[in-house]
């Protein structure tokens, strides 16, 4: 029986031979004191690292005061998060909608777009991941041949190549309720949407009446070196999803919405019992404090740009994506070089497409974890693989 087996657990993806117990920084150990240097962040949650003690002492008070009230009273702690989240946002998203996940951000991004326009369509991108959820799962590349598992989409759904301006363009009528896209595919390899495609795109859905969204599930909270995807892109998203690295760690996301939409919500038009919640809420705040530190950005950026030029070595043939969402592509299987670079203590996560690498490090990563992953993959130059 294989050790990290459990007979209880329904277990939802294969398990790398590592049990992590600990986490300082940007190192994970396990119970034997082995220490991995983690380029993957558990899906780009860990962004500030482990152990973060802004973060820690944050929840730790909260819990001691006041661990749960739900939506039904104001909580200050609540609106701080609120406002100090808005603070962050692309221009024009003043309204923050607290929910448990990415999933979830989207599934009520979707709702609110159709609900606006009475419209019945969205379009979305070829290779796109949104979540699991009806809707979100509705506009997933390849969801309803594989795992959708529900009857039938709450809406029809066209989906575009990437960087297909004619076909986006055809696609985005009078029709479309929403547009919705990562600034870099994640799940997909890192596959980073073209600057112009996505401002088509925009451009394509003011012209239409359609709502444009942004999904920044993975791009936002630092990871492409501004506090968003949307700023680095000069994008201004009717909507915008944002969780992973919202908390650090604790469950939580969020719907940042224009004004003069959420003005036009009526009570009970959203809801959700655990979404901005007290502990969540205390998490996204010493998160958002954290990014106001333009040094931590600096540094995503410095990060990604000596990932580019160090790390195309080995069995890597070249980079894509943007700030620390980055992927490798490789001339071998990906799988079998993330295989051997955690037997040399490095954590690396791999993608919907086999030859490619994710890295979706915390934000704080320093020259010296870039250069021992660099010299990891030139030992396996000629090693076998």
């Amino acid at each position: 029986m294989n050790e990290f087996a459990h007979a209880h657990l329904d277990e939802v993806y294969p398990l790398l031979p590592f049990e992590p117990v600990s986490g300082r920084g940007v190192f994970l150990e396990d119970a034997a004191g082995r220490r991995v240097l983690d380029f993957y962040g558990g899906h780009a949650v860990a962004a500030l690292g482990y152990g973060h003690a802004a973060v820690a002492d944050a929840i730790a008070r909260q819990a001691r005061e006041l661990s749960f009230q739900s939506n039904a009273v104001r909580v200050r702690v609540r609106d701080e998060a609120a406002d100090g989240l808005a603070s962050l946002a692309p221009p024009g998203l003043a309204r923050v909608f607290f929910v448990n996940s990415g999933a979830e951000a989207n599934e009520n991004a979707l709702k609110l777009a159709l609900a606006a326009t009475g419209r019945t369509k969205v379009v979305a991108v070829e290779h796109s991941f949104h979540g699991r959820t009806a809707a979100a799962g509705a506009a997933t590349w390849g969801a309803r041949q594989s795992w959708y598992g529900f009857p039938r989409t709450p809406f029809d759904v066209v989906f575009v190549p990437r960087n297909d301006r004619a076909a986006l363009e055809a696609a985005v009528d009078s029709a479309t309720a929403a547009f919705i896209a990562e600034p870099v595919q994640g799940l997909a390899g890192a596959f980073d949407l073209a600057a112009e495609f996505l401002a088509a795109a925009q451009a394509a859905c003011r012209r239409t009446g359609a709502f444009f969204i942004l999904d920044e599930v993975q791009t936002g909270m630092g990871r492409m070196g501004a506090p968003f995807g949307a700023q680095t892109l000069g994008l201004e998203p009717d909507l915008l999803t944002v969780a992973k690295g919202l908390g650090n760690g604790f469950p939580c996301g969020a719907v940042l919405m224009r004004h003069d939409l959420a003005k036009e919500l009526k009570p009970g038009a959203l809801g959700t019992t655990f979404g901005g919640g007290p502990l969540a809420c205390a998490a996204i705040k010493a998160v958002v404090d954290a990014l106001r530190d333009e040094a931590l950005l600096a540094n995503v950026r410095e990060m990604s740009a000596l990932v580019r030029s160090t790390c195309v070595v080995g069995p890597v043939e070249g980079v894509q994506g943007a700030g620390l969402l980055l992927g490798l592509r490789t001339e071998r299987r990906a799988a079998s070089i993330r295989d051997a670079l955690l037997e040399r203590d490095i954590l690396v996560g791999t993608s919907a497409d086999p030859h490619v690498l994710r890295l979706l490090p915390p934000l704080i990563i320093e020259a010296e974890h870039v250069a021992r992953l660099a010299h990891a993959l030139g030992e396996l130059t000629h090693a076998t693989v």
